[in-house]
């Protein structure tokens, strides 16, 4: 791929998320950054539209590719190292720019918590990946960067100190300050309607090892149930976005070789605080639709403002405890809105990543830890606002 146009082409950069990517390419590069990036979308006019709107040079390349066309998207695809796709939901508009990656031999990364086609995918082109050397890494966004590499550090100093991984973690959401776009409720309603129409969708929405075929390990810890965690001293609450990154965590461990053990055990759930009042709050978040919809959602192409994402943060505790007693506590934080303001940030390292960082890694289906690992920490920590710190 040393002769390809284009290090990574940011598709879907008319879009809400896409945007804040392409803006935050453009800054790196202003900063030093070597990286020979394009815009693509739909729409020539709208991407020259975004490009004046956010200042970029004039001779910042755009491409015009649509995922109802198989033929642009290949010619994307064989023109760049990295597709960096933010337009979903993925299940509705993926599945062409994937299969074209695989057959290009070309990287990419997502923004993907759309568990039914990922497993679509791992089970279409898993192979042909492998032959291809074509890296396709899903989820790269705040689902599941910050829980997947979390878990990661924290067994890699668990295993640094003591010889061996705990056999049992908890993510515990202590903050998150941000908002939903309308993209997120778009993948959220799409992947429901296509649980309702085929039950097998469901039934992998169910299960905890819904990206690991072949592998099922033990029972798993439900997160659905309020409950006081002694570990913490507080109640928790259910957590909306653990169906997507339990599954990506056992994905991980599974394509690492299992150095969390084949007994592993991991939940995430939402710290309400202690005592009576944290329990009134346990209950008041488990009962709430956090994918609600109503007149005042925000559409596909919305999201949160300047303010908001800046103004925003997150917080998440990760818990290692063991049979012997022992136990480990790192945390995870963020310095912007978890879902927009950090998630562009963090997907554009994953695929800066991938070229800079891990360019022996082997073609396959992957996870941000199994792909990207420490490096991606490393980068995340230097560039995208992430610390990754042990607690006492």
């Amino acid at each position: 791929m040393s002769t390809r146009e284009f290090d990574v082409v940011v598709y879907g950069a008319t879009g809400y998320t896409g945007r804040l990517v392409a803006e935050y390419l453009a800054e790196r590069c202003a900063a030093g950054l070597a990286c020979r990036w394009a815009m693509a979308g739909r729409s020539q006019q709208k991407l020259e539209a975004v490009r004046s709107e956010l200042g970029l040079p004039a001779d910042t390349p755009l491409v015009v590719a649509d995922a109802a066309d198989p033929s642009s998207v290949k010619a994307l695809a064989e023109r760049t190292k990295v597709v960096l796709t933010t337009v979903g939901p993925y299940q509705l508009y993926g599945a062409e720019v994937v299969a074209a990656c695989v057959q290009a031999g070309t990287d990419y990364v997502d923004l993907c918590g759309e568990v039914p086609f990922m497993r679509a995918t791992i089970d279409a082109h898993e192979r042909r990946a492998k032959e291809t050397g074509a890296r396709i890494v899903f989820s790269t966004g705040f689902d599941s960067v910050p829980f997947d590499l979390g878990v990661l550090f924290l067994q890699n100093e668990g295993l640094a100190q003591r010889g061996k991984p705990f056999s049992r973690v908890k993510g515990r959401v202590r903050g998150m300050n941000g908002t939903f776009s309308g993209g997120t409720l778009a993948s959220g309603m799409a992947t429901m309607a296509a649980a309702q129409k085929d039950p097998r969708v469901l039934q992998l929405l169910l299960t905890p090892w819904a990206l690991t075929p072949g592998f099922e390990g033990p029972e798993q810890p439900s997160g659905t149930e309020v409950h006081e965690d002694p570990a913490l001293g507080a109640w928790v609450a259910p957590f909306v976005m653990a169906a997507i990154n339990t599954r990506n965590i056992h994905r991980s461990n599974l394509l690492l070789g299992h150095p969390y053990g084949t007994n592993f055990a991991y939940d995430e759930m939402m710290v309400a605080g202690p005592g009576a009042d944290g329990k009134q709050m346990a209950d008041a978040l488990a009962s709430m639709n956090m994918m609600a919809v109503d007149e005042n959602s925000p559409k596909p192409g919305e999201g949160p403002s300047k303010e908001e994402r800046d103004n925003g943060n997150y917080d998440v505790l990760f818990v290692g405890e063991d049979e012997d007693g022992s136990s480990l506590r790192a945390a995870v934080t963020g310095d912007k809105d978890p879902g927009y303001g950090s998630t562009s940030k963090m997907i554009a390292e994953s695929a800066l990543c991938l070229i800079e960082d891990v360019p022996d890694l082997p073609g396959g289906i992957y996870t941000p830890a199994s792909a990207g690992g420490t490096a991606l920490i490393e980068r995340l920590k230097a560039h995208a606002g992430l610390t990754f710190e042990l607690e006492a």
